[in-house]
């Protein structure tokens, strides 16, 4: 039988990272960019207004007061987006726009709040001083340095930045596209009606919200009967799209175990120490890496946090891809079979620092996990832990 580490660094092994690709912007947000930014031109790109007033030279209007304003002709009106060049002749203004580029010879803004607002002959009301209200040509940033490093997670900022520089694309470590595979003659999908002995898919449903959750692409997530044929072609069907596959289903020892059956010979099935989750398998089929996982809801998802979560962001070059783990204080007595890693869903209050399991540890029962916010870890070697102990749990917020 594996241990819990065991199987995770089997399971690591498999999962690579794709190489970079140069997507549009609009589709790079939550990836990570696989080298800097290097800026291609200067923010601002030339000297412009940062409000709306009046572009003059401060010697003229070094004594205007509210009480004795200066007057000056309106050469010029300037709204954002005004292409031509311009200039400012001594004893004049020009109406500018915020964003607006300056006229060569302009020294400073006078808001127009300090004004009259005139569009003809403008009263200004107060000094000014040298480079008020200027925005100076590459303050921002300048031409030639890089704005992003690589490593860093795109963020909305980002993307404003990219686009402000004008480009249209972004290289960045791409998203793992998986194929989830649900199996069991038993499933039909949720909203169809249900005969007897049937019951609703939900594990795909799940894995694939659980997959987007962690930064990965689901590429299709089929769902097949207890049939090797109909297993295989769902699986030839989808396989080229993807990095990775992770079926549901079908591992166990009974009857009906369509995964071990149909992927026997390229996938080794193992027994991993722990609960929920015992039943595993990890391999390669026709070049794609394939993790097998049981088909009881808990077993599944807490298979997936156990042995997926953290490899798929760290292929996708995700910062901090484990979930964080903390030490809490048990409110209540607990027992755990020796010998196995169990992970029991638990409520986490980590203001107070403690911890309360939350459902029986049953595999099958999913209405605890969907209202538990941690998973509470306890060893192989301890069989009882009394109220007070400190264990260690995985934060799922």
């Amino acid at each position: 039988m594996r241990t819990v580490e065991e199987h995770q660094r089997v399971v690591a092994a498999l999962i690579t990272a794709r190489s970079p690709v140069a997507v549009p912007i609009a589709d790079a947000l939550g990836l990570v960019l696989a080298q800097d930014v290097v800026a291609p031109l200067s923010l601002p790109g030339f000297d412009n207004s940062a409000m709306d007033g009046y572009a003059v030279m401060v010697d003229d209007v070094a004594s205007a007061t509210p009480e004795n304003p200066v007057r000056l002709p309106v050469a010029e009106d300037i709204p954002a987006g005004r292409t031509d060049l311009l200039t400012l002749k001594p004893g004049t203004a020009h109406r500018i726009m915020t964003g607006a580029m300056l006229p060569a010879g302009a020294t400073a803004v006078v808001p127009v709040e300090a004004t009259n607002a005139a569009v003809d002959t403008v009263e200004i009301r107060s000094a000014a001083r040298d480079a008020q209200h200027i925005r100076r040509a590459g303050e921002d940033v300048t031409a030639g340095t890089a704005v992003l490093r690589g490593g860093q997670v795109v963020a909305p900022a980002a993307l404003g930045l990219a686009a402000a520089l004008g480009l249209a694309e972004l290289t960045v470590i791409p998203r793992q596209r998986v194929l989830v595979m649900s199996t069991g003659t038993e499933l039909v999908a949720p909203g169809t009606p249900l005969a007897p002995g049937q019951i609703y898919e939900s594990n795909a449903v799940m894995l694939a919200a659980a997959l987007r959750d962690a930064g990965a692409d689901v590429v299709a997530s089929p769902m097949t009967g207890d049939d090797v044929a109909s297993f295989r072609a769902a699986l030839a069907e989808h396989t080229g799209d993807a990095d990775l596959i992770i079926t549901t289903g079908g591992v166990s020892a009974g009857a009906y175990e369509v995964v071990k059956d149909a992927l026997a010979g390229g996938v080794e099935f193992v027994k991993v120490a722990m609960q929920p989750g015992m039943p595993q398998g990890c391999g390669v089929v026709d070049g794609v890496p394939i993790v097998t996982l049981p088909g009881n809801p808990v077993s599944a998802l807490v298979s997936f946090e156990v042995f997926l979560r953290a490899p798929l962001r760290a292929a996708m070059g995700l910062p901090n891809p484990a979930r964080p783990r903390r030490s809490a204080v048990l409110t209540e007595d607990l027992t755990s079979p020796r010998g196995k890693r169990q992970f029991r869903r638990g409520v986490l209050d980590a203001a107070a620092g403690t911890v309360t399991s939350y459902g029986p540890p049953a595999s099958h029962h999913l209405r605890w996990l969907a209202s538990a916010n941690c998973l509470l870890e306890i060893a192989e070697d301890v069989d009882a832990l009394p109220a007070g102990s400190t264990v260690q749990v995985w934060d799922l917020t």
